[in-house]
């Protein structure tokens, strides 16, 4: 008899426990609804329906995704009262970076926009960084670079000592030219300065337009170097020195922008889903007012992004001493 009580006590107890942890697991799914809810209408403290200062962060290698021209489009009709800019990039190839400035100076049109050099705003970086209506960058920052790189391992010696032979039929001499097969000839290394000089102009013409510099202030920062914040300001390629909360303190006096708004990261979501696992964690964060938490799940929503690096390249790279 003792051993049937307790049977019937341990499958009482164990039938608490269940209904507990179902207990437990419907109010988790119903918090999570609601916070979710509440972000999509605006009444978190962490919604981006709410006024706000928006940070957009250009980091690492400038390829003119989709996803990153597609998240500063849906700034132009958000409740972001401005836009903050984070530089970190050392460039990319051109024509990302030309995608890249005319999305931010189509965003420029509609909101006041600053940009923050946080470390490097180099080649299509400082292409970047000029698409905004001022530039704030630390005295120790590495600003500039402006110029247009091609670069093709050539390994045909390194065949040749192998005893291979790549055979090439061309529709014209100049075609797929220059190839790492051969050796470059002077028609093709011609044609390609050609398209280099041509990528060149047009990044010197933006930095004279944007930075209203005569000629020979664009040729003295057109030679490829970079130069420090503190040399980029006597330079005239950025406003002030400082970092956000420069950045910001211009925005609320020359912008009429509202002392005391948030400032809100605004990321680029996952390809499979605007509003996942990560995404829903991040608001329910955020609402907690754990806001540490919030960024760690924020990165975790990232997607790594592939290199192009068959074009031009507006890219700053330390040079190798021999």
């Amino acid at each position: 008899m003792s051993s049937d009580a307790d049977l019937l006590a341990d499958r009482r107890s164990l039938r608490r426990k269940v209904t507990l942890w179902r207990l437990l697991a419907a109010a988790g799914v119903l918090g999570a609804a609601v916070v979710a809810g509440l972000a999509w209408t605006g009444q978190t403290p962490g919604s981006i329906s709410q006024a706000h200062i928006a940070r957009v962060t250009i980091s690492g290698f400038i390829s003119g995704d989709r996803r990153t021209l597609d998240l500063i489009k849906s700034l132009e009709d958000s409740r972001a009262s401005a836009v903050v800019i984070r530089i970190d990039s050392p460039g990319g190839t051109v024509s990302g970076s030309e995608a890249l400035y005319d999305a931010l100076r189509k965003l420029s049109a509609k909101k006041p926009m600053v940009a923050v050099v946080d470390g490097l705003a180099a080649s299509g970086g400082y292409i970047a960084a000029i698409g905004s209506d001022r530039i704030v960058a630390r005295q120790t920052s590495l600003v500039g670079s402006i110029g247009v790189l091609f670069q093709v391992p050539n390994v045909a010696q390194f065949l040749d000592t192998v005893g291979v032979k790549v055979e090439s039929i061309k529709s014209s001499p100049l075609k797929a030219a220059p190839s790492g097969f051969e050796p470059t000839s002077p028609e093709a290394r011609a044609a390609l300065q050609r398209v280099v000089d041509d990528n060149y102009d047009w990044f010197k013409r933006l930095v004279r337009e944007r930075r209203k510099l005569a000629e020979p202030e664009v040729a003295i920062v057109s030679d490829g170097r970079v130069h420090t914040g503190g040399q980029a300001a006597t330079l005239k390629l950025i406003d002030e020195i400082g970092g956000e909360p420069e950045a910001i303190a211009w925005l609320e006096r020359e912008k009429g922008v509202a002392k005391g708004l948030r400032v809100r990261d605004w990321r680029r979501r996952s390809e499979s889903s605007t509003y996942g696992l990560w995404s829903t964690g991040e608001a329910m964060a955020r609402a907690a007012g754990l806001d540490s938490l919030a960024a760690i799940l924020a990165r975790a929503a990232e997607q790594p992004l592939g290199l192009r690096l068959d074009a031009p390249m507006a890219l700053w790279q330390p040079a190798i001493e021999k």
